[in-house]
């Protein structure tokens, strides 16, 4: 278990460390898990090694929202006040990326449209 922790916080300080020195827009532990994605399917030692310590993390991942329970319970009044703003960025934001999803789906859909036999014709000729 603390080789898999170890493991996980490594590529986590990795992801931390190439997003402040090329100052990129994404956050260090997303970077890190992006790192040992091709390391897990390079090594599947390495994922036998991780898998129980993640699912055990995973299973109690609902602690990490406590914090953010205190933090908005400790910031209510503020969060009342500004809360027209953060309606309307919910709002947006939500049928932005609703529409941004279908958009995407169409598009895959076209560019995968002519790479499919037809099914009406026998072998998937006309």
């Amino acid at each position: 278990m603390i080789a898999a922790l170890s493991t996980l916080l490594v590529f986590q300080l990795l992801g931390e460390a190439l997003v402040r020195a090329l100052d990129l827009p994404v956050p260090g532990p997303v970077l890190g898990l992006a790192l040992l994605l091709p390391v897990l399917a390079w090594r599947p030692s390495v994922l036998a090694m991780v898998r129980p310590t993640a699912q055990t993390l995973l299973q109690h991942l609902s602690l990490l929202f406590v914090p953010a329970g205190v933090g908005v319970m400790l910031h209510l009044q503020r969060l009342g006040d500004e809360a027209l703003a953060i309606g309307v960025a919910l709002v947006l934001s939500t049928w932005i990326g609703l529409v941004a999803a279908a958009l995407t789906l169409q598009v895959l859909m076209r560019l995968t449209r002519g790479s499919e036999p037809d099914a009406a014709s026998p072998g998937g000729r006309s």
